[in-house]
């Protein structure tokens, strides 16, 4: 499980497709598609278009939400919210090897992780944008806490930049989403990399 997660933005001025290649290709371990407003065909060609070349570049696809694309797809990894249903019962419906990540927001849902759940994404750590409809920030001490209740990979989210890689690996968890500050960089691929070595370095 690499330390960079890149979250698709379709909002973005970068093709959501484009943004999935420059993430994988600046070494990316993880690249969720994103796309709330996408009709599940639309979502799944999008999927198809892009599987092997992701899995060509080190890369596990994750798709967000959508349980029936995930399992019609044969993508690498399901993402859920709190709101998207039990993760027992979706576990228990993925095929062997697909791996299932989970969104915390608080330590009472961090001490309650059903078996199944491969990982979990902690946030958000600061407000964002991308997401108007996040939880109450949790910041980077909220952070560490359900790191700690969890015991499970954990991967901070929310509002996190360049800079924060030392703050979030103090917390004690092993990467960090991002989405604005990958998908709305200049150069997505550079902004990638310069993560990718920030962690390393952290």
């Amino acid at each position: 499980m690499g330390p960079i997660y890149v979250i698709t933005d379709p909002g973005a001025d970068l093709p959501v497709v484009e943004q999935a290649r420059a993430a994988a290709r600046g070494g990316a371990a993880w690249v969720q598609l994103r796309h709330k407003t996408a009709s599940s065909n639309d979502l799944a060609a999008l999927i198809r278009q892009i599987l092997q070349e992701m899995t060509a570049f080190g890369a596990r696809l994750i798709v967000n939400d959508r349980v029936e694309v995930a399992l019609e797809t044969g993508v690498h990894g399901l993402h859920i919210g709190q709101g998207d249903g039990d993760a027992a019962a979706i576990r228990q419906r993925m095929p062997p090897g697909m791996i299932l990540g989970l969104s915390i927001e608080t330590v009472a849902q961090a001490r309650v992780i059903p078996p199944g759940v491969d990982y979990i994404g902690a946030g958000p750590v600061r407000a964002t944008s991308t997401k108007p409809d996040h939880a109450t920030p949790i910041g980077f001490e909220g952070l560490a806490q359900i790191v700690a209740a969890a015991a499970l990979p954990t991967y901070a989210i929310g509002g996190l930049n360049p800079g924060d890689a030392r703050a979030v690996r103090a917390t004690g968890a092993i990467g960090m989403a991002v989405v604005s500050a990958v998908t709305r960089a200049p150069d997505p691929e550079a902004a990638t990399r310069a993560l990718l070595a920030e962690w390393g370095t952290a």
